[in-house]
């Protein structure tokens, strides 16, 4: 009997590049999972920072302290830090900060969450967040008029497939997790890269255009437990996802529609 294609995994980043929250249930909205890169760190400049440049973020946990209500902060937790929490300042500063070659605008969350991340990461650091009346435009090569996505590098969904990274697991000496590769949404059940070759999908009531394969950077080499970086899965990768000089793992999405999407859900590919 053919195994039913589903969702095996949901999760979302609230802080971009620090470690994912897995879910159980999801609440899509117009700008991907809810919550999800509402908040960045950037440099003095209010360029963005990322595991490429400070592998350590990804030992940074952070979670919503609502699950409804951006506006009641995160809280951040790390090895041999005190958890701290931080609130949405009701005035703070709104800088202008950079998302690859997008200028958009972020609030300020005050100087105790930058010395805190600063001190773990040794490096000067700011957290900035998304207010909900900001809008980023997706690359209108892509994307319809009105789409937009968060502090997401370029699109409000990335799925990737159980099947894909059972393929480059087959092919490396240690088999890694699906977390290095920051997926939102997890399926199971259909053959190795199937989702290159699919249109439109639908989760629940939330139908999803897939409207560009994702390239990828550095990151999947970095363990998402340790911060230690192996260059061996990009390298095995890039021996059979190589195109025009990147390297392809995973589908970017873009939501028709909202509403609540759950692991175990029928997934049915629409063209």
């Amino acid at each position: 009997m053919t195994k039913a294609l589903s969702v095996s995994q949901l999760m979302s980043y609230p802080v971009k590049s620090l470690a994912g929250v897995d879910h159980q249930v999801a609440s899509i909205d117009t700008i991907g999972i809810f919550g999800d890169r509402r908040w960045m760190l950037v440099d003095s400049q209010g360029n963005f920072l990322s595991q490429r440049l400070l592998p350590r973020m990804c030992l940074i946990q952070a979670q919503l302290n609502n699950s409804i209500d951006l506006r009641a902060g995160i809280t951040l937790s790390a090895p041999e830090m005190a958890a701290i929490t931080i609130q949405i300042p009701s005035n703070g500063p709104v800088k202008q900060v950079k998302v690859w070659n997008d200028l958009c605008d972020g609030i300020d969350c005050g100087d105790a969450a930058a010395e805190w991340l600063s001190v773990f990461l040794s490096h000067d650091s700011r957290l900035v967040f998304f207010a909900d009346n900001y809008f980023r435009p997706i690359d209108p090569s892509y994307a319809l008029v009105g789409e937009g996505v968060s502090f997401a590098d370029g699109f409000p969904i990335l799925l990737c497939t159980q099947a894909s990274l059972d393929e480059l697991n087959r092919r490396l000496k240690e088999r890694v997790q699906m977390h290095r590769f920051r997926p939102n949404i997890v399926l199971d059940g259909c053959e190795p890269f199937a989702e290159d070759t699919w249109q439109r999908i639908q989760i629940d009531d939330v139908v999803f255009r897939l409207v560009k394969p994702c390239s990828r950077c550095s990151i999947p080499n970095i363990d998402p437990n340790t911060a230690k970086s192996n260059s061996e899965v990009l390298r095995t990768l890039g021996e059979f996802r190589l195109r025009q000089r990147k390297i392809y793992f995973g589908q970017n999405l873009v939501p028709e529609s909202s509403g609540l999407i759950c692991v175990g859900s029928t997934v049915d590919v629409l063209n």
